[in-house]
Order: C-alpha cells, then structure tokens, then sequence
C-alpha cells in the first residue's frame, strides 16, 4: 500500500511537472430549464439566460432523457421545451453570441423514472445503441444545439457513514476498495459497452462538427464505468461534478462539507471527498488538463440540527435529522441557493428575525482548502436549527484560482439559476459566476 501510494504521487508529480501551454479557460453554464417555471424571485428568465452568456463559454441545456422501451433520446419537458419553443428560444440566443456553444445534456438528475434505463441502454448492443444514437442526432440537429452532453444516471457510491472513529473510518475506506460497497457486479463490462458506445456516437456526431461532451455526475465512481484513456479522444470536454459528495438525503444523520477542495485532515472522512482527489484520478490516467472542467455548485446542502447536535456547529455534525426544510425560493428541502443563504447571514434585515428566519453564524475558512459552512443551533424545543455547507463568491473564485494554477479546462458551474440573478444580496446580479469569470481571465 504504502509503495503504490509513493508510486502515484511520483507519477503525479512527473505529470505537474510537464510543460504545457497555456489554454483559454472554459466556463461552462449548466442550465436547468426548471428555472424557467419557477415563480417569483426565483424565475430565471431569457433575459437573464442572455445577460449569462456574457460570461459563459458553454451553456449546456438540462435536460433530455432516455425513453426506457425505445432507448431512444426523449424530451422530458415537451410543453417548455417543444410547445414553448425553449430549446429554440436559448439556441436562437447564439445569434447575439456566436462564440457560445450550446449542449443538450441528457440525464443529469432530472431523468429519475427507471433509471436502469442507462444501464440496460449499454447492454442493449450496436442496433439498439444506434437508435439513441440517431435520435439524439436528430434533436440536436433539429433545434440547432452544437452538441451533446453525456449526463447519464449510472449507479451512484452507496452512502455510508464514515466519521465515528479512524477504525471506522479505515473500515470504510477498505471496503470502497475491497467490494463491500460494490453497485454494480457488472461494471467491467459495463464500462467497455460504454466506450464503445462514446465511440460509435462520436463517430456520428463528428460528421457533422458538433461536440461531444461528457458530465460525471457527484458519487458515481467514475473507475466503474469511464476508461479515460479509451474514451478521451471521443470527448471535447469533461465535466466533473465535484461536490455533493454528502448531501441531507444521502447522509442524514451527519453533516458535513460537501466540495471541499482538498481532504479534511482534521478529522476522519474519506480521502477521496474532495475537489483534488478527483480531478488528480482524471489526470493520472493522462487525460488532457484542457478537457478537464472542474464542476462548482452555486447553491448550499442544508441539514436539520437537533438538539443533540449541539452548539457548535463544527462539523462533523453528528445527530443531523436530515434535510432542512425548504427555501422560499427553491422549494426543495435540503438545499438552498446562494440568494437564500445569503439573505440568512447577518444583516441588518434580520437582526431581530426569529424561527426559520433568524439569521445564521457563518464560519469561514482562512485556510481556502475546506469551504464556508453557516449554521443555527436547535432552541430548547428542538426546533428551527439549520446547518449549510455552501459555496460563496469568494470560494468559488479560489477554486476558480485552482483550476488556473493547474493549467485546466476549466469551470462548470451548476447551475445558472440558482446564482443570485437578481442580485437580491449585494445588488450584483449573477455574483458567483462573475467571480470565477474574473479569476479565470
């Protein structure tokens, strides 16, 4: 163990080592078109799509899906998407920016009914492959997009706690990579269908000089299903959806960081938790830095504390009762974008709140290697306690700042719509896609 770990990290450094030239940085613009139907403060609008697109360099649209009896390419959201027109309505926008490339991503986490559909989409052989081939064409085509994004709901990491003592978690660790917490007993041979799958659509796709992209969405393993070396060469880019690596659902009674960009070495968690370690899994297996896009979130996972939770907030935080409750704006439990926490910090506006709108303690972190978390205490009931782990501005511009100090692709913010748009907080609109747009020039 301990060779291999010195053998890794010299590969590693002979990688860093190696010259290469500077590229232009991407930032690639996930878009959910759900955002479009929402109400209020929180419907993002094509006026705001258009004033996004000054900074962006992608937009990749969210989201097609997979028709689980024909395999076929399908639109989820026919009345937005088709009635509406909307597909259209965003693609007809590179009028204004004809540097722009725009994606239509399939999958994402919005494809949720039946999704061993992906799965039984790489077993289903050539023919049946060729006819999502052919129906992806065909709507990519149709509606102008310059490509296609490859966001597939493939078998995520089994959630597990990991944090109770360094027996524990060394357990955990093992058994990541002894079987213990295996998904899919078939992942060898679902990895080589999935290449040849990216090969046979690239082939495809090319002959008509549109990209081909890929998203690695947060707790898919990507050693099961993606053999870099074999599929890169298919691939213009690679999303990695670095963060969520804990979230309220998938870990409800602990919470912690969710994206942090280096391990947390203070306590016992996972080594492979965290921005670096993900992309440096990529990089070992000679993917190109420029195809590497290293993936931001612009919204906050929240956690219901207890009153065994404590007063302290210092994550770990154990006894956590899952997902707090919704955003006025988002209406998801659990999660929170930047506008929401931001208005939740201490401000003159809510100086005297109380209950669910009381205003939350911020904890920042000096050291740029972990990530902000905020938080409120549960009172003597039990009650409105709250704990964030969120990206800000700030944050967002130091990994923006990482993915130039490594020479990368670049960033793919998730998403759009859950950015301060309005600029509801500091009166800037669209603050964390500004901030790496700048650190990134």
């Amino acid at each position: 163990m301990r060779f291999t770990t010195i053998y890794l990290s010299l590969a590693l450094a002979m990688l860093l080592s190696q010259p290469f030239e500077a590229t232009a940085s991407n930032l690639v613009c996930f878009y959910d078109s759900r955002g479009f139907e929402r109400e209020g403060l929180a419907q993002f609008t094509l006026a705001d799509m258009e004033l996004a697109m000054q900074f962006c360099t992608h937009v990749i649209y969210g989201y097609a899906g997979l028709d689980a009896k024909t395999l076929e390419l399908q639109v989820l959201n026919q009345p937005l998407d088709l009635q509406k027109r909307h597909f259209a309505s965003v693609t007809a926008l590179k009028q204004k920016f004809p540097y722009i490339k725009v994606l239509l991503s399939v999958g994402g986490d919005r494809d949720l009914e039946n999704e061993e559909k992906y799965i039984k989409l790489l077993e289903a052989g050539r023919q049946n492959q060729n006819r999502f081939i052919e129906s992806a064409l065909e709507t990519v085509r149709r509606f102008d997009f310059d490509g296609l994004d490859l966001a597939f709901q493939l078998p995520r990491n089994k959630p597990r706690k990991v944090h109770s003592d360094a027996g524990m978690a060394w357990k955990s660790f093992k058994k990541f990579f002894t079987g213990d917490f295996i998904v899919d007993e078939e992942a060898d041979t679902h990895r080589e269908q999935f290449t040849d799958l990216v090969r046979d659509l690239s082939h495809a796709i090319k002959q008509y000089d549109l990209l081909l992209s890929l998203t690695v969405l947060p707790n898919v393993n990507s050693s099961w299903y993606y053999d870099a070396p074999s599929i890169i060469n298919f691939l213009d880019i690679v999303n990695l959806g670095t963060f969520d690596f804990l979230t309220p659902t998938r870990n409800p009674e602990e919470a912690d960081y969710t994206a942090p960009l280096y391990e947390v070495l203070t306590q016992n968690r996972l080594g492979h938790y965290n921005v670096n370690y993900q992309m440096e899994h990529w990089l070992l297996q000679r993917v190109p830095l420029n195809k590497l896009n290293i993936g931001i979130a612009s919204y906050g996972r929240a956690w219901k504390l207890t009153k065994d939770s404590g007063v302290e907030g210092t994550p770990v935080v154990s006894a956590t009762d899952g997902p707090a409750p919704a955003g006025v704006q988002t209406k998801t439990p659990g999660l929170l974008n930047w506008a929401e926490i931001c208005q939740l910090l201490p401000n003159p506006g809510n100086a005297n709140a109380k209950g669910n709108a009381a205003p939350v303690r911020r904890v920042g972190d000096p050291t740029k290697r972990y990530g902000n978390y905020a938080f409120r205490a549960a009172d003597e009931n039990g009650d409105y306690g709250l704990w964030i782990s969120y990206e800000d501005p700030d944050t967002a511009a130091s990994k923006a700042q990482y993915v130039r100090a490594k020479n990368l692709g670049g960033v793919a913010l998730f998403d759009l719509t859950l950015d301060d748009f309005r600029g509801q907080c500091t009166g800037d609109r669209f603050p964390m896609l500004r901030a790496i747009k700048y650190r990134l020039l």
